[in-house]
């Protein structure tokens, strides 16, 4: 398997949390485009107390940190197909944008936007990336990627990772994340979630080189089925890269 470039990395560390989200949430979801590395943010304020009792479903309380990881777990393992819009800050600043397909467990498609010419693709044992510009297909084990286990059939955050800090910020629910077992080192993600219905708003990745990647989803669909010709690897072009080291 080829050593991942820089930008191959940003686009592997979009790409594989996709595949777990599914609740559909507005435009008006917060992007932060510029957020601050997980491991050096400072833990934030707790909201400031109401100023009348608060209902026993208000969203705006703190929950517990088991709480907020059984929540997660399961909208992240309620929906197995989708498409959506999503909008990608990588490393260099450089704002990528296109369309999303997933069929758990394992199939997913990131199309990237014109002026981009890149497609990435899982099909539950490889991940493609693909460069229409160029001809060229590099191919990954899904266990070298980020977030590889949110496209298993069952999600367990606390199982498949490390929970490095479950917070209450402005607007959502902070869940942070280590992952050892990727290319070149530990991957530390940030999950924020809807404080109300716990849908997944936007992660950053964090990788071992010290690379930055952001994603927002738009225009959710979880309803629809994608076609599954969209998840095909070209098999010859498989085997020539399973020789690659």
């Amino acid at each position: 398997m080829p050593e991942p470039s820089a930008i191959t990395r940003a686009v592997l560390a979009a790409l594989i949390l996709a595949g777990s989200v599914g609740a559909a949430f507005g435009d008006d979801a917060p992007v932060d485009l510029h957020p601050a590395k997980p491991a050096k943010t400072a833990p934030p304020k707790p909201p400031a107390k109401p100023t009348t009792a608060p209902s026993a479903t208000d969203p705006a309380q703190p929950i517990s940190a088991e709480e907020a990881v059984q929540r997660a777990n399961a909208y992240l393992d309620s929906t197995l197909s989708m498409t959506a819009d999503f909008v990608q800050i990588g490393p260099d600043g450089k704002r990528s944008e296109g369309k999303l397909y997933v069929q758990r467990p394992g199939r997913m498609l990131f199309r990237y936007a014109p002026p981009d010419r890149t497609e990435v693709v899982a099909d539950g044992r490889s991940v493609a990336v693909r460069d229409q510009k160029m001809s060229t297909q590099d191919l990954y084990f899904i266990g070298q990627t980020p977030l590889k286990f949110l496209l298993a059939d069952h999600i367990d955050i606390a199982k498949d990772t490390k929970v490095l800090q479950v917070s209450n910020v402005p607007g959502a629910v902070s869940i942070v994340i280590e992952d050892k077992a990727t290319f070149g080192g530990s991957a530390t993600i940030t999950l924020l979630f809807d404080p109300d219905t716990f849908a997944l708003k936007q992660w950053t990745v964090l990788d071992a080189q010290g690379l930055q990647t952001v994603v927002t989803l738009f225009n959710v669909d979880a309803t629809a089925t994608p076609d599954p010709s969209l998840f095909k690897i070209d098999e010859q072009q498989r085997m020539l890269n399973s020789n690659v080291r």
